[in-house]
């Protein structure tokens, strides 16, 4: 994990991010409709879970973009290398959840095998951190999924005042339409970070990635 500080007197956006961050500090959401159909089916004939995919696909596009990764490191504006999956192992036994991460990796059969090892190893830990030893990594952001309901659009509000610009992401129930298996996903971004444009390519890259999920495995 690397931070790289930005160059506020020759960052393109300098003015951008000032008056988003601190005149009037913005968030934006927006939900789309993704076609898993092709990753569905990779994922199964491989033996393979989905949801560690749709992590692996997610994290892989953002990282695609400095925009998706800056953030503050005391006090330094700057960018990481890579962000980290902070995502939700569910308990059936008492319908709560704790949070686990997997260091992103950019080879995904071995991001698999990480996620379940991670899975077997601490997916029966209660309370807010399934890994309660080690923090969150400083990269971390967060993305999850709510399987029971297939959303039209989901919304992340954040009720404190901090330097935080990562990305939220949130896929809903995979339902399916016409003979193709669709997924809500909703992303929660930073305005002073990112923009419509960047969005845009992160969603098209993304599903194009689902499309063609058989190259990664």
């Amino acid at each position: 994990m690397q931070f790289t500080p930005i160059d506020l007197a020759n960052w393109p956006r300098a003015q951008m991010f000032y008056y988003f961050s601190r005149m009037a500090p913005t968030a934006y959401s927006l939900t789309v409709e993704l076609d898993v159909t092709e990753t569905k089916r990779a994922t199964k004939e491989a033996g393979l879970k989905f949801f560690p995919a749709y992590l692996w696909l997610v994290t892989k596009n953002l990282n695609d973009q400095i925009e998706f990764k800056v953030a503050e490191q005391d006090g330094v504006l700057g960018f990481y290398d890579r962000l980290t999956p902070l995502y939700a192992s569910f308990h059936e036994d008492d319908h709560t959840f704790s949070l686990m991460w997997t260091e992103y990796t950019d080879h995904f059969p071995a991001f698999h095998r990480a996620c379940l090892e991670n899975q077997a190893r601490f997916g029966d830990v209660h309370g807010v951190l399934s890994q309660p030893h080690t923090p969150p990594p400083a990269n971390a952001y967060t993305v999850s999924c709510l399987p029971w309901i297939p959303f039209r659009h989901f919304a992340v509000h954040n009720y404190e005042n901090k330097p935080y610009y990562f990305p939220s992401v949130e896929a809903g129930q995979i339902c399916e339409q016409a003979g193709r298996l669709k997924m809500p996903l909703s992303l929660t971004c930073h305005h002073a970070t990112t923009d419509g444009y960047h969005v845009t390519r992160f969603l098209a890259s993304l599903q194009q990635d689902l499309n063609e999920f058989r190259r990664f495995l």
